[in-house]
């Protein structure tokens, strides 16, 4: 995808994480490279001939699921794609964000472009059209399996492309048929096998997981910002960050990681402070391993990445049409599979960033342990100070060791059994979302903790980097002396680590999280 000021030029099958990234991010407008409309026009004539011919066809001729035996005259055909969108319109729970759905509307784009999968380029404008006027359709986030494709979200996704049902505008809802009026688009009527494969995908699944994946990414910086943070509150040791002792492991994540944190404590004058005449030998794991569990957080988040990026640039409906060879391929890329164990791996990243900042608070807190005021408060007892907030960091801890169970191995039989077994992919990718908020929470917790105790060692300084990040939470949250209204203290914390403000003077050094 090549990318200009205002637009995206789409190549289909050459997203790039940076270009889904930047349609997570914000709203923009998306076109389609015109060389593209060559396979899909060759794609579409190829099911035209199909139809022509007669002969039995999945999806185009046919019912669906176990009523695949079921032959569909021609004069039917249009009302069975409607009938396909109507029927599995089946969804149910919060809509899902516009962030996601830009992701849903981009990746279904990029598939049905590549040309296998036998819609008229009609279908492929009118999503550019939505996407580019903003109107997002709204999606219920609970209802898919993960296999035969996403097929009740995809389905609101469709109804808004027939005006019915509702779509978001700029964060109002609104009746499909008015928003795309509004926009002169028109609604269009679906032609054989059109409705099914725009059903028929992972795309969910995969936007998802991709929320999840650059929500993980944000979480990983964050928490080595806070947790270098931590280090320094606590007095203690960089040497277990020395690059011998990662390079004789050999693990790639954990290198990297200890090389970003020897960059963000260095010139630390509070360091410095107790170089010499330190009685303690060695620091506690949360402090002293970071870069071991945060590097193999770090290489589990790059993998994941890797293979959702796979999966975004994929086709993934069925049956395939190879307009080449004039075949139509019934095959089962629709099951999610690969989203439903890349997000599965998320899981166990986020639910670590979280527990291991949860042990530093804890830490932190402990006068026997971090050296600092009980609870990190002058006149301990008439104040508990971030007593109750560790509480909060404990409870959501334990909330997201739940969350991680694997949704993978699940799985129950649908469609009377043609349906046999499923990935439960996309609840595995939507619960990432909770899973980020907690560690989002923990995180800030940390921050708000770790820059008190930082607090109590001046006129001391922590290292440049550190001081920034100090710097920019004290012009939210002051200082806490005494007991305070502290929720509101929390949610700024969580807003900086959501945003990517808490390392944001730290960006340089986590550029290759980003590649």
């Amino acid at each position: 995808m090549k990318r200009s000021e205002s637009s995206l030029v789409l190549r289909p099958g050459a997203l790039t994480l940076n270009d889904l990234r930047a349609a997570w991010g914000a709203r923009g407008t998306l076109a389609l490279e015109p060389g593209a409309y060559a396979a899909i026009d060759a794609s579409a004539a190829a099911v035209q001939a199909i139809v022509a011919k007669g002969d039995p066809a999945y999806g185009i001729n046919t019912g669906f699921g176990l009523l695949a035996k079921k032959h569909i005259e021609h004069d039917q055909l249009a009302q069975l794609q409607r009938n396909l969108i109507l029927s599995h319109a089946v969804g149910t729970g919060e809509l899902l964000p516009d962030a996601v759905v830009r992701l849903i509307l981009l990746t279904k784009i990029g598939s049905l472009a590549r040309g296998y999968s036998g819609v008229r380029r009609v279908i492929v404008d009118t999503l550019v059209a939505l996407y580019n006027a903003g109107i997002m359709p709204a999606i219920p986030s609970q209802g898919s399996v993960g296999a035969s494709g996403d097929l009740a979200p995809l389905a609101h996704m469709t109804l808004a492309m027939l005006g019915v049902g509702q779509v978001r505008v700029d964060g109002r809802l609104l009746d499909a048929s008015e928003a795309l009026a509004r926009a002169g688009i028109e609604a269009v009527e679906l032609g054989p096998k059109e409705g099914l494969a725009l059903i028929n995908g992972t795309q969910v699944s995969t936007a998802l997981a991709l929320d999840g994946l650059f929500m993980a990414e944000r979480l990983l910086e964050a928490g080595m910002v806070s947790g270098a943070l931590s280090l320094d509150a606590a007095r203690g040791s960089d040497a277990p960050f020395d690059p011998r002792v990662h390079a004789v492991r050999g693990q790639p994540g954990q290198i990297a990681a200890a090389a970003i944190y020897r960059q963000l404590v260095a010139g630390s004058a509070i360091r410095a402070s107790h170089l010499v005449g330190d009685e303690r030998v060695q620091d506690p794991y949360s402090l002293r391993c970071q870069p071991q569990v945060m590097g193999a957080v770090m290489d589990l988040i790059g993998g994941a990445g890797r293979t959702l990026l796979i999966e975004a640039n994929a086709v993934t409906d069925n049956p395939l049409v190879f307009a080449d060879a004039g075949e139509v391929i019934s095959g089962g890329n629709f099951h999610a599979e690969p989203v439903a164990f890349a997000a599965d791996t998320l899981a166990l990243a986020i639910a670590e960033i979280g527990a291991l900042a949860e042990r530093r608070i804890a830490l932190l807190i402990d006068a026997t342990l971090s050296g600092l005021p009980p609870f990190l408060v002058r006149e301990p007892g008439v104040n508990s100070g971030f007593m109750i907030a560790h509480v909060t960091a404990a409870a959501l801890a334990s909330e997201n060791k739940s969350l991680a169970h694997p949704a993978s191995v699940d799985s129950l039989p649908t469609s009377a059994n043609q349906e046999d077994h499923v990935s439960m992919a996309t609840f595995a990718a939507r619960r990432l979302g909770q899973m980020a908020h907690n560690t989002a929470v923990i995180v800030g917790i940390e921050l708000l903790a770790a820059a008190q105790g930082i607090d109590f060692h001046r006129p001391l300084a922590s290292s440049a980097y550190l001081e920034d990040v100090h710097a920019r939470l004290r012009q939210r949250v002051p200082r806490f002396d005494e007991d305070r209204f502290f929720a509101p203290d929390i949610e700024a914390a969580r807003r900086m680590v959501v945003d990517g403000e808490l390392s944001a003077s730290c960006k340089e050094l986590f550029a290759a999280l980003h590649a």
